[in-house]
């Protein structure tokens, strides 16, 4: 039944395309990567008009960056003719990413060619580095115009593709008329079309999950040939990552589902949700290497759940239906917080990490959370509203600033609603019942159904009635002093501190080239010896060292690990004085501090059940079984 309705869904999509397209002549929009390894993207776009007045606009607001990332700046060579002459355009003076024009007369189409000048940088989200010389990230927001007062869910557009020689390609996008050059796809809206990026390379690996009515494939493109060799096992838990989505929603809002992994040095890292596709984008030997493939665990199963929260349900405030009016982030500790959850649990559930590992991230979190200071000022809703100022705010500053904490802090907090619905129900009903209820529904293609906060918490209480209201209030809307730790204290465990860094804490540390240091003296430490930022309060905070100093040495000694893990072992009988560098002057720090390493785990309460290890087991298999 649920596979039949999928397919009648899809067909049914497809009949209402063509018969937009067919009432509405689609905008032709020719894109040329043949330059991708030199960074440039060539468009060209064939716009149908009438004579009169026209404004063109550049998509600004993207969905699932809940923010203003439209890389306008990167637009160059703009020009516009129609019937072969020049048309003039002039920039809007408040609204930079709007062009304003005069169609002349007879004209019924404008002629647009447009560059898009890709950083080398990182950057942010997709308007970061993009494209290395054997593979490109082609996000189409970035290469088109469309016209204004036209609705994106209503306007076609009919796209090619050129690629250079031998690359291969994938997209959730469907292409008409076999392997060509150039690619042509099938016309589909504007919102369908931003929605569905296209990933390239000259080292390119598909790899079949699941096959049949829906399917699900990983399409990977790397900058060397030996970066795709995945091992089998991690191919068998992202197929066990797609059974337990299945089982936990219980129904798929897409017609087949492709990840969109790019393997690359010289890219901006992240990952980025779409309907039936996600753009994740990690180090080289990121499933070659155990710390890289243990680092991006979570990456692909935050990604693939979004299309559930995030995608098909989604705040009314992050749905506003075209690209220019800006987002409401009150509700990303939905959106993005219940996400983050999800990502590490379906991990854990598919095997990605074994339950000791997500235990070791938990506690790390946990830690992390309680370490900054800025919850004693600032709530965590003002984190979610503010999030189009926090997301490419600077790393200095931020235990004291705070952060984009409604992603790290929100997973606590989900956690804590699945303990609490578990004790209310007797055992009955936990949170994977309201992922059913609330993301679940019907199969078919895909579609957006807005919620608000009380939707939310009306399908809180039909799974367990509860304050819940009153939970998130506290928990959401106030300040405090200390992370939320009742979910983890609930589950069975609490988070103590060890000696020694936990297998997932030596990952981090040798993925990002630096030493976790938070939790003894106050400081995450570069092996630059650049200092990011320092807990206030801390022993290095106390000294009189700041965030974005530099440290040189320590007892006299020029700085790497592990002369600064000797010296914290040794703190106990001997001072630890740190040399720092603040621009062109050094000044050397003593530390009052003796407590030795401390690296935050999990400990187990033996005086309460352990519900972790039931909410961490795998559900597919366990549907199986019943069955």
């Amino acid at each position: 039944m649920k596979n039949g309705r999928a397919r009648s869904g899809a067909a049914a999509l497809l009949f209402c395309l063509a018969a937009a397209a067919a009432a509405q002549t689609p905008i032709a929009l020719e894109v040329d990567a043949r330059d991708a390894p030199r960074k440039i993207l060539h468009a060209r776009l064939t716009i149908p008009v009438k004579p009169g007045p026209l404004t063109l606009l550049y998509p600004k607001w993207m969905p699932g960056e809940h923010s203003p990332t439209g890389p306008i700046a990167d637009l160059a060579g703009l020009r516009l003719s129609a019937g072969g002459a020049a048309v003039a355009w002039k920039r809007d003076s408040v609204d930079l990413y709007a062009f304003h024009l005069d169609v002349p007369a007879r004209a019924d189409q404008l002629d647009v060619s447009l560059d898009l000048l890709s950083p080398s940088g990182a950057g942010q989200f997709t308007s970061g580095a993009s494209m290395t010389a054997q593979l490109a990230l082609i996000s189409w927001n970035q290469v088109l115009l469309y016209p204004a007062g036209s609705v994106p869910d209503e306007t076609p557009y009919a796209a090619t593709l050129r690629l250079p020689a031998g690359w291969k390609y994938g997209t959730a996008l469907t292409t008409v008329g076999g392997a060509a050059d150039p690619i042509r796809f099938a016309p589909v809206s504007l919102t369908t079309l931003v929605d569905s990026p296209v990933l390239a390379g000259a080292h390119f690996r598909t790899v079949t999950l699941t096959e049949g009515p829906i399917p699900h494939r990983l399409q990977i493109a790397a900058d060397s040939e030996a970066a795709l060799a995945m091992l089998p096992e991690d191919i068998g838990h992202y197929r066990n990552l797609v059974a337990e989505t299945g089982a936990l929603f219980g129904a798929r809002h897409y017609r087949h589902y492709d990840f969109l992994v790019t393997l690359s040095d010289h890219v901006a890292h992240f990952g980025l949700e779409h309907h039936e596709s996600s753009d994740d984008r990690v180090d080289e030997r990121s499933l070659v290497d155990e710390d890289e493939r243990r680092g991006m665990a979570d990456l692909l199963p935050h990604e693939m759940a979004h299309s559930w929260n995030g995608k098909y349900r989604r705040p009314a405030g992050l749905e506003p239906g075209h690209f220019q009016e800006p987002m409401k982030g009150d509700l990303l500790w939905v959106y993005e917080g219940l996400t983050e959850y999800l990502g590490w649990l379906l991990a854990a559930r598919s095997g990605l990490l074994t339950p000791q590992q997500y235990r070791e991230h938990l506690a790390a979190t946990a830690a992390g959370m309680d370490a900054q200071r800025g919850r004693t000022w600032r709530p965590l809703a003002d984190t979610a509203t503010s999030a189009q100022v926090l997301f490419p705010a600077r790393q200095d500053g931020a235990a004291w600033r705070r952060g984009t904490d409604f992603y790290e802090e929100s997973e606590l907090l989900w956690l804590e609603a699945d303990t609490i619905i578990r004790r209310e129900s007797g055992g009955r009903k936990s949170l994977d019942d309201f992922f059913k209820l609330f993301h679940g529904g019907e199969s078919g293609p895909p579609r957006v159904v807005p919620y608000s906060y009380a939707d939310v918490l009306d399908a809180l209480n039909r799974i367990a009635p509860y304050d819940w209201r009153g939970f998130w209030a506290s928990r959401v809307d106030a300040t405090s002093l200390h992370a939320p730790m009742g979910g983890i204290a609930n589950a069975g465990w609490r988070v103590g501190f060890g000696a020694e860094p936990t297998e997932m804490q030596r990952s981090e540390d040798a993925i990002h080239r630096q030493l976790d240091a938070r939790f003894s003296i106050g400081v995450l430490i570069e092996d630059d010896g650049t200092i990011p930022d320092v807990i206030p309060g801390s022993p290095a905070d106390r000294a009189g060292i700041g965030p974005g100093v530099k440290l040189a040495a320590v007892n006299g000694r020029r700085y790497n690990r592990d002369v600064l893990r000797d010296a914290l072992k040794a703190s106990p009988q001997e001072p630890i004085e740190l040399l720092v560098e603040n621009g062109d002057f050094f000044r050397s720090h003593r530390l009052d501090y003796s407590g030795g390493e401390r690296y935050p785990r999990l400990e187990r309460d033996e005086t309460k059940p352990d519900l972790l290890s039931q909410i961490l087991r795998p559900l597919a298999a366990s549907q199986a079984a019943g069955n």
